[in-house]
């Protein structure tokens, strides 16, 4: 019985791969050092892999960025602004497309769209596409790492993300073209795909895994019937190479029939989040396939049941064969951290209960062993004890809080009043202008505010003179944005690591980690909390340094919150409870936080909800019973306050037109977007629904190092105004400046500024 992964962390056990990339991308490293450093990472995965036991080993798996963008440039689908020699896509045009240009060796230009990778904290940079897009091989990377392997003694298996995938993610930029109609590039791009194939095979690759997660979702016509086309095709042309078609995130449903008819080598299906489907897929399986089963949960970070799993999976082998039956993860382990090796703080008790990405390759090599007939009885009995020592801890269970979840009364979940009766009380307590001005929530993490952290974790600053040190920071940005003329201020969040983890210290319930890394997005990695046991807050956790803020100055100052189902999704949640029962409980802790935080005299709260799209399952037919919660958690958060306190929310990167409605449901009198990459399109949907409440279409990219011109943010806030009332504008960047340097973001805002101040003379349009 054979073992199978799918991907494998490519941020190094160290995060040797942010160091490296952005010293290369401040000048301080040679490219030819950091090509050496990833090379370095790489061999260390796929050693790891081969001395874990597993059989096929992923390459091409490893991205300075995502796979998608790494497609579009093996593909040379290359969005023409960036001037593109129509030769090899290099390093430095990967990191242009990512990231923008500032301008210097030629025009300014504009990052590509980022968006959220299915239902996970993940993104990917969006494929621009155009009826008139040329594809063709325009990389190397692909071949490069199966021969990089090969020169180890390791024959990989190449991954790749599947053409209708691909297209179902892009986007085609011909005026009046539909999202749907990138599936009719099909024909032109699938030759440049069996191109890729027959040199993959040429190099002596004799498996290639193709990720076609599109499957779990609601597919059109046009897409089942891309998927008949494209792997007819493809086996017609590649006859003798091995395809494995790989399906994550969800269950086939109604696609099953169709997936296991497609003509490849092997299927794998993930048995975690569609662990009721297996049955199904094994009566489906056609006698000739194999079957890749994700028994191991690659998104989460618990240690797997191994005697369920090995007790499900028996009867798959009685059914199929042995030979027939692959064990793999769920998913591709990028989702989860590199090893617990190195968590030398945690917990004793609770790090018992983990598995990180090592620890989650021994699971499948065990399963397998297991199923093999081979003597795994001490590993089995190691993982029943932890398993049960889990479930029995008095670590999880909180009586007190699971009462007050149950007394939970309709009239918790509602404002006082309507929004048009909130509306006026807060116009007349605030007297703000028209396109008032505010930022996200945090400014600079200087490399001086990183290290002085890091000191008083290690013991070497007292808290007394870290607490002088952060109120030294929070002076500075108040002067600042009272230079810039800013309207409505923020304290900045120098004291906080990240928007969750902050908060989650400062929670019961929650546990955390030293190196628990995960990359979000190219350079930028977050380290999840994990949650364990039931919430509450037992302190407050924000009102110091918002109250200090406020008394700095006399505008108004803005409270800072992550809102109770992001504080959920970009956590690792515990699975031995219902998702909604845990995000009503963050939001109780939310409440009291927002509560004390009125009562200390600020009366603007943000709660950002940036994953509350994410967070939508799959499949639309399990929408209604998710945002109901999801919408009721966040009200749960930001009922309590008064008429004339202001509640804002922030969201970014994702489409809102299938929920505008439940936004709206949301209630807060000011949600901000992200508009600046999408050129304000991600507006449409509130001009679309008449979104009654206040909205601050974000005009600064702040995922790029651009500094955009004033011009620039004026056209996108005239596109803004003949669509939406200006009395309901804000402006604002598209989300928070923790990751900008103030050389950046000091000309941004005040070019944002000089905008807002633009279009307030400049009267109606």
């Amino acid at each position: 019985m054979k073992t199978n992964n799918l991907g494998y962390p490519r941020i190094g056990e160290k995060r040797e791969l942010k160091k490296s990339t952005e010293a290369y991308w401040k000048g301080e490293l040679p490219a030819a050092d950091l090509l050496a450093a990833v090379k370095a990472i790489r061999r260390a995965n796929w050693e790891r892999q081969r001395n874990a036991g597993i059989d096929l080993i992923p390459s091409n798996d490893f991205s300075f960025y995502d796979q998608m963008l790494d497609m579009s440039c093996l593909l040379g689908a290359v969005p023409a602004r960036f001037e593109w020699s129509g030769s090899q896509v290099d390093l430095d045009l990967l990191f242009r497309i990512a990231r923008g240009t500032r301008g210097g060796k030629g025009a300014s230009s504009t990052a590509s769209e980022m968006t959220k990778w299915f239902d996970t904290n993940y993104h990917y940079i969006v494929p621009e596409l155009s009826s008139g897009t040329a594809f063709r091989i325009a990389g190397t990377k692909v071949f490069d790492e199966f021969k990089e392997a090969l020169e180890l003694g390791i024959r990989t298996k190449p991954v790749l993300i599947g053409p209708v995938t691909y297209l179902s993610l892009s986007k085609m930029t011909d005026a009046g073209a539909s999202a749907a109609s990138c599936l009719d590039l099909l024909p032109k791009v699938l030759p440049v795909y069996i191109e890729i194939l027959k040199r993959l095979q040429d190099l002596g690759a004799e498996w290639v895994q193709l990720d076609e997660p599109i499957a779990v979702l609601d597919l059109s016509p046009a897409q089942k019937q891309g998927l008949a086309k494209a792997y007819a095709e493809i086996r017609q042309a590649v006859p003798k190479l091995k395809i494995l078609l790989a399906s994550y995130f969800g269950d086939l449903r109604d696609n099953l029939a169709d997936f296991m008819k497609l003509p490849v080598d092997a299927f794998h299906v993930d048995a975690v989040r569609a662990g009721n489907e297996l049955d199904a897929v094994v009566a489906a399986l056609p006698v000739d396939k194999i079957l890749s089963v994700g028994i191991i949960d690659g998104r989460n970070i618990w240690k797997n049941n191994l005697a369920q799993s090995i007790k499900r999976l028996e009867s798959v082998r009685g059914k199929i064969g042995a030979d027939r039956l692959w064990i793999a993860p769920s998913c591709s382990l990028i989702h989860s951290p590199v090893t617990l090796r190195n968590e030398v703080r945690l917990n004793g008790e609770i790090k018992d209960w983990l598995a990180f990405a090592e620890e989650k390759l021994s699971e499948v090599s065990t399963v397998a062993a297991a199923l093999s007939g081979k003597d795994v009885a001490a590993a089995l009995s190691a993982n029943h004890a932890s398993c049960e020592a889990r479930s029995k801890s008095p670590r999880i269970h909180n009586p007190k809080v699971k009462a007050r979840c149950a007394a939970v009364r309709p009239e918790d979940i509602r404002r006082q009043s309507v929004f048009s009766v909130r509306d006026e009380k807060q116009r007349q307590k605030f007297c703000l202008p028209d396109f008032p001005t505010t930022t996200i929530g945090s400014f600079p993490q200087t490399a001086e505010v990183r290290s002085t952290r890091a000191k008083l974790k290690k013991g070497e600053m007292s808290q007394a003179d870290y607490d002088s040190f952060i109120a030294i920071q929070v002076q500075d940005a108040v002067r600042r944005q009272e230079a810039w003329d800013i309207d409505v201020l923020v304290h900045g969040e120098f004291e906080r690591n990240d928007m969750v983890e902050y908060f989650g210290e400062q929670l019961s319930g929650f546990a955390f980690t030293e190196n628990g890394w995960v990359q979000s997005y190219g350079s930028r990695y977050v380290k999840p909390p994990f949650i364990f046991g039931d919430v509450e807050r037992p302190n407050p956790m924000t009102v110091r340094w918002s109250q200090y803020a406020q008394s700095l100055t006399k505008r108004h100052m803005k409270g800072m919150l992550t809102g109770p189902v992001t504080v959920l999704q970009w956590s690792f949640v515990r699975d031995d409870q219902p998702r909604s029962e845990t995000t009503k409980q963050i939001a109780l802790a939310l409440r009291d936080e927002v509560n004390d935080l009125e009562a200390a005299g600020i009366h603007v709260i943000q709660i950002d909800e940036p994953a509350v799209r994410e967070g939508l399952p799959l499949r639309r037919t399990d929408w209604a019973a998710y945002l109901r919660w999801a919408v009721d958690a966040f009200r749960l958060s930001s009922s309590g306050v008064a008429d004339d306190t202001q509640i804002h929310t922030h969201m970014c990167y994702c489409e809102f037109n299938d929920i505008i409605d439940s936004i709206a449901e949301l209630d807060a009198d000011v949600i901000s977007i992200e508009t600046s990459r999408s050129n304000m399109e991600l507006l449409g949907a509130f001009v679309s629904f008449k979104y009654p409440n206040q909205i601050g279409p974000g005009v600064y990219d702040i995922h790029s190092p651009r500094v955009p011109a004033t011009d620039e943010m004026v056209n996108l806030l005239h596109k803004a105004q003949t669509v939406l009332p200006r009395r309901n504008l804000w402006v604002n960047p598209d989300c928070g400046l923790k990751t900008r340097t103030w050389d950046e973001v000091d000309p941004a805002l005040k070019n944002l500024v000089a905008a807002a101040k633009e279009l307030r003379h400049s009267g109606a349009r």
